[in-house]
């Protein structure tokens, strides 16, 4: 007997005490029909509880014809003098309805209703026997039906619970593994694996991959588990009106999904919309605390590794004031500022520093002229000074530097830096 139900049967075994020093158990016994009890709380559930009828799985009614009568033949051992059993029978119920996803409030409505008709059958059974004290008599069976249904419900409440924890353990567990493997790449020649992403339906060459990665714009946010949560569980309803698939965990301190849509109908018909595309509108709502980056379509499970590096540093490059990034809609400027930053933030140009640390005004400047297509005058008129000042500052440029603000090469190599250094 687990520790809840050895606690609840307290106050069970004490009502079985007294109903037999009433006299009640175990002359009542006699006058239980338990096969008529269970028909009648068979036919009452089924009648004022719609979910068993709109219920589609096969084994439901089955199943409640089974516990209404195992139901029955207890309470009618009980009344006979046996002692508090653990209800293994209730325990297997509600682990096989958890297992089922059958609602347990379903369950536990159930169990109110047959205290209805249990106390109905009980109270005939205990007149029937005719006890020296038929009120008392009466009234300790109220209290017997109530107990019963106080021990089941507490057993199948907590047994349901934990079965759900277990399962639900149990599917995080094969979520996190099928993350990781498709995250860090895999060797088609490897059975388990194969068989794993088939039946979990990754193996469809008809097939788009993206990855997202969101992070809270407060990044200490994501030390506390429930955020994440809270992240994956906006993702699945931003996306639950689409077709699209997703697989959703922690990884790297961010919440990163592996969103999956057909590519196209079949191999002789045009591919549909990117999926890149079609996700950026969808993770658009899932508002202003959090930065999103998104990776390009991949043909296949075997390019994901390489998706979620694209949505890391989509990610890096999203800001308050872009919020969702997509990797392929990135300049190359900026890929190229984001892959080759550190290294020239590590070893800059020997001018590079000087420049930065001047006038604001020249790196302005050479920001204009670039703007302008090389035209000074345009810049100038850009920057609403007259044309000789530009002169002047592309003079000191030059003095820093030894570079030529109006040679393309020059421009671009100072500006570039300049980005890598402040950025």
């Amino acid at each position: 007997m687990t520790v809840i139900s050895s606690l609840a049967a307290r106050p069970l075994s004490a009502i079985l005490v007294r109903l037999a020093d009433l006299g009640v158990i175990p002359a009542a016994a006699a006058h239980l029909d338990h096969e008529a009890a269970a028909e009648s709380l068979r036919a009452s559930l089924l009648a004022e509880i719609e979910a068993f009828a709109l219920s589609a799985n096969p084994d439901i009614l089955p199943a409640v014809d089974q516990h209404v009568r195992e139901h029955a033949m207890e309470i009618a051992r009980l009344c006979g003098g046996g002692a508090v059993s653990d209800f293994a029978f209730v325990r297997d119920h509600a682990e096989r309805r958890a297992e089922q996803h059958f609602p347990l409030e379903v369950l536990l409505h159930a169990y109110r209703l047959g205290h209805r008709v249990f106390s109905q059958w009980l109270r005939q059974g205990a007149i029937a026997a005719h006890p020296p004290h038929p009120e008392q008599a009466v009234a300790a069976v109220a209290d017997f039906a109530i107990e019963y249904t106080n021990v089941i419900s507490i057993i199948a409440a907590s047994h349901y619970v934990a079965r759900s924890r277990a399962l639900a353990e149990a599917e995080g567990d094969r979520r996190t593994e099928l993350l990781s493997l498709l995250l860090t790449g895999y060797d088609e020649s490897d059975g388990r694996v194969a068989g794993l992403l088939r039946r979990a339906g990754y193996l469809d060459q008809r097939q788009a991959y993206c990855v997202v990665a969101v992070q809270p714009t407060n990044l200490a946010e994501m030390d506390n588990p429930e955020r994440s949560v809270r992240i994956i569980a906006a993702i699945t309803r931003a996306l639950a009106a689409s077709s699209i698939r997703v697989l959703a965990g922690v990884r790297g301190g961010a919440v990163i999904a592996i969103a999956s849509d057909r590519r196209r109908q079949s191999g002789w018909t045009a591919p549909d919309q990117s999926l890149a595309a079609r996700l950026l509108d969808h993770l658009a709502l899932l508002g202003p605390v959090v930065l999103v980056g998104l990776s390009g379509d991949h043909p296949s499970t075997a390019y994901l590794p390489r998706a979620h590096a694209e949505a890391l540093t989509a990610l890096d490059l999203a800001s308050v004031d872009n919020r969702v990034v997509a990797f392929a809609r990135l300049p190359v400027r900026s890929l190229l500022i984001h892959r080759g930053g550190e290294q020239v933030r590590a070893a800059p140009p020997a001018w590079a520093p000087a420049l930065v640390a001047a006038d604001p005004t020249l790196l302005e400047t050479l920001r204009a002229i670039a703007k302008a297509d090389m035209n000074v005058h345009e810049a100038a008129r850009l920057l609403g000074k007259h044309p000789n000042t530009l002169y002047a500052r592309l003079e000191r440029i030059a003095a820093i530097t030894g570079l030529n603000g109006r040679h393309y090469g020059d421009l671009t190599e100072m500006l570039l830096a300049a980005d890598c250094l402040s950025g």
